[in-house]
Formats: structure tokens, sequence, C-alpha cells
């Protein structure tokens, strides 16, 4: 099983890790994430960094404290979910690129 793993490049292959860990970082905080609730009535945009960036409420809902801050939380919610998604998705992606076992591709 470990026949193909190439103790002598452990070092590289850190390296090499770091790197795309941060490419990763780099690019995940550039993203923007959106999510909406009450039917558009709240939409809520974060960035790749967990940093809610814009919120956009609809006038219907300011005389209406209690709905507000139900829709508000839920689309808080869904915006991190898919940051978090979006995170996850691409840290899988570095996995799937980078196999020790394989020996170098490409």
């Amino acid at each position: 099983m470990f026949d193909k793993l190439n103790m002598g490049n452990l070092g590289e292959m850190l390296s090499e890790v770091q790197k795309k860990s941060q490419e990763m970082q780099e690019q995940s905080a550039g993203k923007i994430y959106e999510a909406k609730s009450g039917g558009g009535m709240v939409h809520v945009k974060a960035n790749g960094k967990g940093e809610v960036i814009d919120i956009d409420i609809d006038d219907s809902l300011l005389d209406d404290k209690e709905a507000l801050q139900i829709l508000l939380i839920s689309a808080i919610n869904e915006v991190l979910k898919a940051m978090e998604e979006g995170k996850k998705a691409a840290a899988m992606s570095m996995l799937g690129d980078f196999n020790p076992f394989m020996g170098k591709q490409g």
C-alpha cells in the first residue's frame, strides 16, 4: 500500500499542501455567497471570510419587527451554510488533487 509513497518527498508534499491551502483561502475570500428568505423579502450577501457584506430588506417588513427578525436570521443562516459548503467543496477538490500514494501527476 505504501510502496508508491516516497518519504523523501514529504517536505515537498507538505509545502505543496500549504501552497494549495493558501490559494484556496485567497480564492474563497473573494467569493460572494447570497441567500434570500421570505420569498426574497430579505436578501443577504457574505464573502468567503464569513463577513456579511450586504443586507437588503423589503420596506414592507419595517413595520413587522418579529417577521423581520425571523427572516433575517433565516437568510443569515442560509448564507453562512452556503459559504461553509463552498469551503468544503474547495477543500475536497484540493484533497482530490493531492494524493501522495499516486506519485506526481502531470
